[in-house]
């Protein structure tokens, strides 16, 4: 099925974005053209760090997941949506860039670990929307992602970053065959999160989250970490009929002029006034004397 002519038109448009132009293109693809594909490859990626042992025990030791589960989730994704929506240059970027580099001042972990956590927000929006988008992403928009990312890892002092998607790809699965595995710290992050999601959705729904979750990873290894149950055919043929049919029902209608996100305005059970930039932030944040092996002088 042919797609409307707005979205053919827009998918043109960025197929043609000059390499130098990445910010626009970017923007572009998260808040209009892939905007639901995008968003729930955010949603994914931010679970996915609970299967790295090392990370999870960082986080289960902040306490912010397991405590506030609710504002962590919907920070992490206001502060990823606010970068893209401003531009990493602007006054509201940089006060995010500050922030980013203020909370993790003292988080433990080598540069890979830091590295990983970023590309996350790279490697795995891209792949969903490859797989289950209404298109998949167009090379320029995967080369704009990539020099997006590239920019917030410089601003964060973040070493050897991936200069294409194909290399951050190699980098992603590299470090997740090496690192990928069950602990308690990640399978209670997970049960935290679930809880929170579980009470996102409608009543019906939410016995069988641990099961869209697994059958949306779509990756044993990973359920496994997560404490997940493994997704079943049946469950996977339930997946792709629904986003075959919501694809079909995309294609038919016009570009949305709307854009997904609006800074400070996004309303949610935790902001329903929206939100100020001070109000976004955790409130644990990692000091010297808060890691496992500090001696007190």
């Amino acid at each position: 099925m042919h797609p409307t002519s707005s979205l053919a038109e827009s998918e043109r448009r960025q197929a043609d974005a000059a390499p130098d132009d990445w910010e626009a293109p970017y923007r572009q693809m998260v808040l209009h053209d892939l905007a639901a594909d995008i968003e729930l490859g955010f949603f994914l990626a931010y679970y996915r760090n609970f299967a790295i042992p090392s990370i999870a025990a960082t986080l289960q030791r902040n306490g912010e997941i397991t405590q506030r589960p609710v504002k962590r989730s919907y920070d992490t994704a206001i502060v990823t949506y606010e970068l893209i929506c401003n531009g990493l240059d602007s006054e509201r970027g940089r006060h995010m860039i500050r922030l980013l580099n203020h909370v993790h001042r003292h988080v433990p972990g080598n540069n890979d670990d830091f590295l990983y956590v970023l590309l996350t927000l790279l490697v795995v929006p891209i792949r969903w929307a490859r797989a289950h988008g209404w298109r998949p992403p167009t090379p320029a928009e995967e080369t704009a992602a990539t020099r997006f990312y590239q920019e917030i890892g410089a601003r964060m002092n973040i070493g050897t970053i991936p200069s294409t998607f194909a290399e951050a790809e190699q980098f992603f699965d590299h470090y997740e065959r090496k690192n990928i595995a069950q602990s308690p710290g990640g399978v209670q992050l997970m049960a935290s999160t679930v809880q929170v999601l579980k009470s996102r959705l409608p009543g019906p729904v939410r016995p069988v989250v641990k099961q869209m979750l697994s059958v949306m990873f779509d990756d044993d290894r990973l359920t496994d970490a997560l404490g997940l149950p493994r997704a079943t055919p049946l469950n996977k043929a339930a997946l792709h009929a629904a986003l075959k049919a919501r694809n079909a029902i995309h294609r038919r209608r016009p570009l949305a002029k709307k854009p997904h996100f609006v800074p400070g305005l996004e309303g949610s059970s935790l902001y329903p006034n929206g939100y100020r930039l001070d109000d976004i932030g955790p409130e644990n944040i990692m000091t010297p004397s808060s890691q496992p092996n500090h001696e007190p002088s």
